[in-house]
């Protein structure tokens, strides 16, 4: 594991041996990032470079309320006045645009079908922008978010801007209160999630094999992607890919929700790359885990000892045992 003096080293080493040929520069876009060492020789930096490549995206290696996190039950204040999640989807299913990003499986909602979210945590209304996949190569891992140190073999991403305040994604994305986050981890099942299974079933998976890749689906309910329960853990943090704005609000679902083994393979046979470029699998699309310091992590799951206050020094320590649901 490199500390941030070996990396800053490194990365030095590299801006003047590659400067002469190409001025690194110019190769300072919002996608040139990784999750995992490219196997083509050229540089492309990984989460442990993320903050230092790109002034603009130094809050990933400085920021104080990055994103994912690791879930200590025992560090959870529950918080009387979190309210269930409303979602709202004006009584219509909508359509969407599955794409291979090369580091997501992304879903776009149409523009024509709104779906929002309010209540809870959220104090305006945000509209739905994006479900986005995270998967591991293993089953032991793939969620970018922790449960007690126990990663889940994916993680489901809504990913929401705030449309009381601003006018696009972009705009919210680097703002005070301008994303909210709703995210569910997936479990192996033999019966798939119905939503998951409309965008994973072998004759929808396989539209979009490699990078830039889309397929368009229609019918499609939102409300099915949700697990039936109305408790949660929230709190405050970033984007977790460049540039790290800390301007998210996650909302993570107290159940997780099922995808077949098979469409788990079929997930990690996805390429990063287009078709003429070496297999690169799609897995382990996470960031690590960020330090929570001084954030406190509020539930609405009710446990015998009760407090209303975010105490830093962690004084409240309740004898939660998290819902069975995650654990099996």
């Amino acid at each position: 594991m490199h500390n941030v003096w070996d990396i800053a080293v490194v990365l030095q080493t590299f801006i003047i041996c590659t400067s002469s040929a190409q001025p690194i520069a110019s190769k300072l876009d919002d996608s040139w990032w990784a999750y995992k060492d490219v196997v083509q020789g050229s540089f492309v930096p990984v989460p442990s470079f993320w903050g230092l490549v790109h002034s603009a995206w130094n809050l990933c290696a400085i920021g104080k309320r990055q994103s994912p996190i690791n879930i200590e039950t025992s560090h959870m204040i529950f918080d009387p006045y979190l309210t269930p999640l409303k979602l709202n989807t004006g009584g219509r299913k909508m359509g969407g645009t599955m794409y291979n990003t090369g580091k997501h499986v992304s879903l776009r909602p149409d523009k024509a079908h709104l779906v929002n979210i309010s209540g809870g945590p959220l104090g305006y209304s945000y509209r739905l922008e994006e479900v986005r996949l995270h998967f591991g190569s293993e089953d032991s891992q793939g969620s970018e978010h922790l449960l007690n140190g126990q990663g889940f073999p994916g993680e489901v991403q809504l990913i929401h801007y705030n449309q009381d305040l601003y006018a696009n994604y972009s705009e919210a994305a680097k703002s005070p209160h301008g994303i909210a986050v709703v995210s569910i981890f997936i479990k192996l099942s033999e019966n798939s999630n119905s939503f998951l299974n409309r965008m994973l079933n072998r004759d929808t998976i396989t539209r979009i094999n490699y990078r830039h890749d889309a397929f368009l689906l229609m019918g499609l309910n939102i409300a099915d992607l949700y697990p039936d329960t109305t408790r949660y853990i929230t709190y405050e943090g970033s984007i977790t890919i460049p540039p790290c704005y800390e301007t998210s609000t996650w909302i993570l679902i107290n159940k997780p929700i099922y995808v077949t083994q098979m469409q788990m393979h079929s997930l990690r046979l996805l390429s990063q790359n287009e078709p003429y470029k070496i297999f690169l699998s799609m897995s382990d699309n996470i960031r690590p885990t960020q330090p929570l310091l001084q954030r406190c992590i509020r539930t609405n799951i009710n446990f015998s000892k009760q407090g209303r206050n975010c105490p830093n020094n962690r004084a409240l320590r309740p004898q939660y045992r998290v819902n069975q649901w995650l654990l099996k």
